[in-house]
């Protein structure tokens, strides 16, 4: 995408930011994010009892694939998440499209703990969502 500003002098600086990272893009994958937590379950860790939550559909959209044994599935779970997703978007759409509309290191680390205080104990987790 590029900008179509024109400079006092008449002259114009076209700056092309690649869609994938445009502010028009990322808002509307922030309005589309909260809808695929009905893809995730509960689980509980049997170590810590804190609660985790799971893709419980694969990326193609078979469940098959993906071993669900003490996973916790129902749309109280999916509602919850998806409340809770739509707070966050909603509190730090501004931050989120800051970071993701440019490419920088630990993305993960900086939003979530740094940022936003939102989950420092999970600094240990792998998130490959993020």
């Amino acid at each position: 995408m590029g900008s179509f500003r024109i400079n006092p002098d008449g002259s114009q600086s076209v700056v092309e930011v690649p869609y994938a990272r445009s502010e028009a893009h990322l808002t509307e994958l922030l309005e589309e994010v909260c809808d695929r937590m009905k893809e995730y379950g509960e689980q509980i860790d049997p170590s810590t009892h804190r609660k985790n939550y799971v893709r419980v559909v694969s990326r193609n959209g078979e469940s098959n694939e993906l071993d669900l044994q003490g996973i916790r599935i129902d749309s109280d779970i999916s509602g919850t998440l998806k409340f809770a997703c739509e707070s966050i978007v909603e509190e730090y759409e501004d931050e989120l499209i800051e970071f993701f509309s440019r490419e920088a290191d630990n993305v993960k680390d900086k939003l979530c703990s740094k940022r936003t205080d939102l989950c420092d104990h999970a600094l240990h987790i792998s998130h490959d969502e993020l």
